[in-house]
């Protein structure tokens, strides 16, 4: 049986109406616009954590961020602090969109919110209390803010949601692009009207530690796709999306700043941390068949773009394997942002939506000589302007969890 448009039954499409960032780069859209424009770097000395001990310990922590600042309704005291980036961003969005919390509330919603860490920023001082003290010594206030589930039934708190899906999803590094497809499903079938999306990490001494430990942490900056490359590092942040129904958003009249097209996931399990070229060309292929696209409409691409030697060869081979050897201009923001976990594919999701608003293409910054083995146009060092309809933003993580996701132009034509 067929479906014919305006039917009922017909799948919505969904759309791009408010965005929340909390970056090293900048607080709130109109200063992380500003930082992606200016290639801006959030790079800095970490202070997160104890650093002594380590050879180089740069990262781009957030220094500038209150969270009584942006917290209304919860106690920040009673959040970890992925939790209170995570409901901070949440809070923006809504006010981004031009949604009041009394609509939000009266309507069916959902809030996924990808990690990599979950509170381990938390946890890193209740392991560091119970070697010195005992376990009979642990906060039990700090205690329970660890649980991950914590960063987005957060959000419900300080928004009061009560007809509302709560889900924290741990996919690692590709987990906020896993955030909005489960959004973008929820939405296209009907079953809520709003959904808030994305994904949220903070700095912590076990992840910096693991990376180093691996021997991928870059001693001063990210430099994606350059012959010289010397790793990540380590970020941290949140970026969530509110994402409606069209019919919604025409509605009420608001602005969209991208319609999600589609999505596309797999997981290979090829290895533990390795990724695998023909598994990522798949997910992309994926993708594109989910948005009804093919590899010409792409304008350009958001990449993972970690900047170790492994993923952006990788990488880069899996994207000229589905787009030939010419492929779009590909662009990495990790070297302004550094990898932000499980916030890295929500604030490039973001920064995708802005670029499409916008116009332009934001740069791969600390470049100074594309990796032949690469072959990539990664924008190097200055944003350029760019008429753009289709875009693609890969996230990839451990254990070969890849998720692609596809934005493009809001027409009202599709």
């Amino acid at each position: 049986m067929s479906v014919l448009p305006g039917d009922a039954r017909s799948p919505r499409r969904v759309v791009v109406t408010g965005l929340g960032v909390v970056t090293s780069i900048g607080i709130g859209v109109e200063r992380f616009l500003a930082g992606l424009r200016a290639g801006r770097s959030g790079v800095k000395p970490i202070t997160a954590f104890d650093t002594t001990g380590f050879a180089h310990a740069n990262g781009c922590e957030i220094t500038d961020f209150d969270p009584a600042r942006w917290l209304r309704n919860v106690d920040p005291a009673g959040l970890g602090r992925a939790s209170q980036l995570s409901a901070a961003a949440a809070g923006m969005a809504v006010a981004d969109a031009g949604m009041s919390v009394e609509t939000l509330r009266a309507r069916r919603a959902l809030v996924s919110v990808g990690t990599t860490d979950g509170e381990s920023h938390d946890l890193d001082g209740l392991v560091g209390v119970q070697v010195e003290r005992g376990a009979e010594h642990l906060d039990p206030v700090v205690a329970r803010r660890v649980p991950a589930g914590r960063l987005s039934s957060s959000i419900v708190a300080e928004l009061g949601l009560t007809d509302v899906e709560a889900v924290t999803i741990p996919t690692a590094c590709a987990a906020g692009n896993y955030a909005v497809g489960y959004g973008f499903d929820a939405i296209r079938s009907g079953d809520v009207e709003v959904a808030l999306c994305g994904g949220a990490d903070a700095l912590c001494r076990k992840t910096f530690t693991g990376f180093y430990r691996l021997g991928t942490i870059a001693p001063e900056a990210c430099q994606p796709f350059d012959r010289n490359r010397k790793g990540i590092l380590t970020g941290e942040g949140a970026g969530i999306l509110l994402m409606e129904s069209l019919d919604s958003a025409r509605a009420r009249g608001a602005r969209i700043y991208a319609e999600v097209l589609g999505y596309g996931l797999n997981c290979d399990a090829y290895h533990p941390v390795a990724p695998d070229r023909n598994s990522i060309a798949r997910c992309i292929e994926l993708a594109h068949r989910n948005a009804g696209v093919k590899p010409d409409d792409i304008d350009f691409i958001s990449a993972h773009g970690t900047g170790t030697k492994a993923n952006d060869v990788t990488e880069a081979g899996a994207i000229r394997q589905v787009f030939g050897q010419q492929p779009p201009r590909t662009v990495s923001i990790k070297g302004m942002i550094g990898h932000t976990m499980g916030a890295a594919s929500a604030l490039a999701s973001a920064a995708c939506a802005l670029a499409i608003t916008h116009g332009f293409i934001p740069p791969t910054i600390n470049h100074v000589e594309t990796d032949p083995e690469c072959g990539l146009d990664c924008v190097p060092n200055v944003a350029q302007p760019a008429d753009l309809r289709v875009v693609q933003n890969n996230a990839l993580a451990f254990g070969g969890n890849n998720a692609v996701l596809i934005l493009g132009r809001y027409e009202e034509t599709p």
